[in-house]
């Protein structure tokens, strides 16, 4: 009978209750309000991200190509049996519309790969200029560096996000009906900036492995391209 006793005021005894409970929770809570720090930090840098896109769109347009012989495109093609669109003949003629092509030039493979009329255009590593995607990349100021800008003229893609490397980076020429066959100041194509494979930077997250890859989702900008020189214009 004692023992029966002793047992039921032990399974009644709630001393030391609301420390289990603390136990319990406070994990819980610790885990939860960390998580909503770095997901507020994943956000922030998801707007950086495309900010960032942005500006390699921009750069890229008034930049050397990342295709070597995307600027001799219009000439090579002239008097050459390559341009569909040319009506009466079956040669481009300086002032024909230019033929359809898109040269996509991807920073982690480092190579560039034409598709279309690509006369004049060498299809992979030859003819992918790494110094005009680190252009892009780094930005005017020549340092090779982010976050040493000095005015948002010489800011790259690496200033707003200094997770993006040129291997995040893929630029794809295009031609949409701009230009014309002949023209001396080269191509005008269409430019689309995207990033690729840039992780999000989790801080309290980053222990669970769920965390520990995820990418930021592609991110693309589209803009028309203009003189496609680095060279400053009269």
């Amino acid at each position: 009978m004692r023992r029966t006793s002793l047992a039921m005021r032990f399974m009644r005894d709630q001393d030391g209750g609301p420390l289990v409970e603390a136990t319990i929770m406070i994990p819980i809570l610790f885990t939860f309000l960390l998580g909503s720090v770095d997901f507020l930090n994943a956000f922030a840098q998801w707007n950086q991200a495309t900010k960032a896109v942005e500006v390699g769109a921009r750069i890229a347009a008034v930049s050397d190509p990342v295709s070597k012989g995307l600027n001799g495109l219009p000439n090579a093609i002239v008097n050459v049996a390559t341009c569909p669109t040319t009506p009466t003949s079956e040669t481009c003629q300086v002032g024909d519309p230019m033929p359809t092509f898109q040269v996509t030039c991807d920073g982690n493979a480092g190579s560039c790969n034409c598709t279309g009329t690509c006369t004049g255009i060498n299809s992979g590593a030859g003819d992918y200029d790494p110094a005009a995607m680190n252009l892009i990349v780094f930005g005017r100021d020549g340092n090779g560096r982010c976050n040493d800008v000095t005015s948002y003229y010489s800011a790259g893609m690496c200033d707003f996000f200094p997770a993006i490397t040129a291997a995040n980076v893929k630029v794809v020429y295009s031609q949409t009906g701009l230009g014309y066959a002949g023209r001396a100041a080269g191509p005008v194509p269409t430019i689309t900036v995207s990033l690729q494979n840039v992780p999000f930077q989790f801080f309290f997250l980053s222990a669970l492995q769920r965390f520990t890859n995820v990418n930021i989702p592609p991110l693309t900008t589209t803009t028309t391209g203009e003189a496609l020189s680095s060279a400053s214009q009269n």
